[in-house]
């Protein structure tokens, strides 16, 4: 969570949200890192999560993320549990709730819906007060247009 935490205060100092995330192997071993590049790249879907398992999936070449672990300082949302539970990573770890976006396990539980195909253990409040400090610094900070 330290190294998720690194990614998403490079997202704030790029002004976006201070989102982090990283997929580890099988092994334990940093697969990827990804923050949030929205304002970057003006791309709705570059989501901390999104880059992270698509660059652990270029790095495995390939699509399934069996046995990896995706780390993530804010609990993903309907697009990113979507995209963890599609790409069929094992485990999901997160600091911060998200009571008005959150989809697994505050305000939707998407990842661990008996009706989808895969659903990954979740694990949640890991270094939860940081993960949200950073987060509420952020949008306490005047000025800003994200």
């Amino acid at each position: 969570m330290r190294r998720a935490l690194a990614e998403a205060d490079l997202a704030a100092r790029a002004g976006d949200v201070p989102v982090g995330a990283v997929v580890l192997g099988p092994d334990g071993a940093l697969l990827a890192t990804g923050h949030n590049e929205r304002e970057a790249t003006g791309d709705p879907t570059a989501h901390a999560e999104v880059l992270a398992v698509r660059r652990a999936a270029a790095a495995l070449g390939r699509w399934r993320l069996t046995g990896c672990t995706l780390v993530v300082t804010l609990e993903p949302c309907t697009m990113c549990a979507g995209a963890l539970v599609q790409s069929r990573v094992d485990r999901v770890v997160y600091g911060a709730r998200d009571e008005k976006a959150g989809a697994a396990g505050s305000l939707w539980d998407l990842v661990r819906d008996r009706r989808l195909n895969h659903r990954p253990e979740v694990i949640h409040g890991v270094l939860e007060q940081e993960c949200a400090s950073l987060l509420t610094s952020f949008f306490r900070t005047p000025f800003r247009t994200s």
